[in-house]
């Protein structure tokens, strides 16, 4: 198996490359911006795995290079996992229209590029998985956080409508919800213990759905209920929390 692996210095990326080497054999295309931070963590991936870990230059936001990107791998992936993405302060993204589209670009649009790429040629093998990382926040928007819940939004109809494009071709689609994970991008935040995950965690899940064939998964499995009770408020009621 050949895994690529699309933001893959994510804590939550790496800990889900280091369960697919171990349980399957894969070897990983570790692709980001940041290549030099990427070759540390490739070496111990070998090492540890004994497979192939590549490191790869790769940036989500330069749209025109994508096609070229993945034209350039040699063997293509079998599964892809895209896993880049920002979040933005919510009030600075209020004020500044730019600061916004970076965070619908990095969380959405990048993604919808890259994926299309993978699309056309795992539709046309007849065989691949994708698994892109939405977010529980693009359930329900919230006052705290609806611009980066907006673009996870996008995110989840999207994958959503590339499993319903791909089925008929054999090529499975997987969508991943993590709730709160303790990880560099939320380590400002003050998360409440017992919901909150720790990267391996999440990884452990992904691969779990991955292996029994899920369209959508929750990490940690509670989130699912969670957000099934905030998705049924009434919006007269929601209106009024404080979330």
């Amino acid at each position: 198996m050949n895994m690529l692996i699309l933001g893959a210095n994510s804590e939550i990326a790496l800990a889900a490359g280091r369960v697919f080497a171990q349980k399957e054999g894969a070897n990983l295309y570790l692709a980001s911006r940041n290549v030099a931070a990427l070759e540390k963590k490739a070496r111990d991936i070998e090492l540890r795995y004994q497979v192939k870990a590549t490191p790869l230059a790769f940036d989500a936001l330069d749209y025109a290079s994508h096609q070229a990107f993945y034209e350039a791998l040699a063997p293509k992936p079998d599964v892809v996992l895209v896993a880049f993405g920002t979040l933005p302060d919510q009030k600075a993204a209020e004020r500044s229209f730019e600061q916004a589209k970076l965070a619908l670009d990095s969380n959405f649009t990048g993604a919808m590029s890259i994926l299309e790429v993978v699309a056309a040629d795992f539709e046309l093998k007849g065989r691949g998985c994708i698994i892109g990382l939405s977010s529980p926040a693009g359930l329900r928007g919230r006052k705290s956080n609806y611009i980066y819940g907006a673009a996870k939004g996008a995110l989840q109809i999207y994958l959503s409508g590339l499993r319903h494009r791909l089925f008929p071709a054999g090529v499975r689609v997987m969508t991943v919800f993590p709730g709160f994970v303790r990880t560099k991008m939320t380590e400002h935040m003050d998360l409440p213990a017992k919901l909150t995950a720790d990267p391996d965690e999440v990884g452990a899940d992904i691969y779990a759905g991955y292996s029994k064939h899920k369209d959508v998964i929750y990490s940690k499995w509670f989130w699912r209920f969670i957000m099934y009770i905030i998705r049924a408020l009434p919006e007269f009621m929601f209106k009024k929390t404080n979330l």
